[in-house]
């Protein structure tokens, strides 16, 4: 009996402990987000001359002092996004989702960026009625935000985005389809796992954080879903995830 609660003792413990990390993860992450969202917007100032004309060095430095803000920025949203998929002890709040209309609006977020990119972003919508999926809504957008920023990433100047929806059984399939630079055979069983970022993908785009397709693997797990990834034969990969139609009437 002793021992049992000795165990129990130290549970709890490591729980605290746990929980207490979470909390300052979580704090410092929202700090330095903040700030450094502020001085985003103060570099962007500089940079479109808001506050008076830039010589060439000035500008090239500012430039520079913008992207690197842009990185840590990135790393830090990946961090809490992490901090609260990895937490076991934060519930999710499942619902009734409509899953179209999720992507509807999500895809509105990425209008600059594809423009940016000279990336075409093109939404197959199913023809039928899909049923709505259950899960926690702002969880399943950080699933589809991640999978559709990562094809816009890695596609070439003038490449295309394909997302889809569909019914299989059970469950609802989103999966989203470039024409981009797609994934080593070498790379293929390391790609959800966590800080890993592809040699090609880092030739490509050197801001990351190699957390956000792990994320979005525990997410999927976490709504009882599964996703996964094939390479096109003529270039680019595709990004499946299934998760289950609401039993909720």
């Amino acid at each position: 009996m002793e021992e049992i609660e000795k165990l129990r003792k130290e549970n709890v413990q490591l729980k605290t402990i746990n929980e207490n990390k979470s909390d300052v993860i979580s704090i410092t992450a929202h700090q330095l987000r903040t700030s450094l969202s502020a001085l985003k917007w103060i570099l962007k100032m500089f940079i479109d001359e808001d506050v008076g004309k830039l010589t060439n060095e000035q500008s090239e430095l500012i430039n520079k002092a913008y992207s690197s803000n842009e990185r840590m920025l990135s790393l830090v949203n990946d961090l809490l996004t992490l901090s609260h998929t990895e937490d076991a002890s934060i519930t999710y709040a499942f619902e009734k989702i409509d899953f179209l209309k999720l992507i509807e609006q999500s895809l509105f977020d990425f209008s600059g960026e594809t423009s940016k990119k000279g990336v075409e972003l093109i939404f197959l919508r199913p023809e039928g009625f899909l049923p709505p999926i259950l899960g926690d809504k702002e969880m399943v957008r950080v699933i589809v935000q991640n999978l559709i920023e990562n094809s816009i990433k890695y596609s070439n100047n003038g490449g295309k985005v394909f997302i889809s929806l569909k019914q299989v059984d059970e469950k609802i399939q989103f999966s989203v389809r470039d024409t981009g630079i797609g994934i080593n055979k070498e790379d293929k069983d390391k790609i959800f796992t966590k800080f890993f970022r592809a040699s090609n993908a880092i030739q490509k785009d050197n801001i990351g954080s190699g957390l956000g397709l792990f994320t979005t693997k525990n997410i999927v797990e976490r709504h009882g879903g599964k996703i996964w990834f094939e390479n096109a034969e003529d270039g680019g990969a595709t990004f499946f995830v299934l998760l289950p139609i609401s039993s909720i009437i």
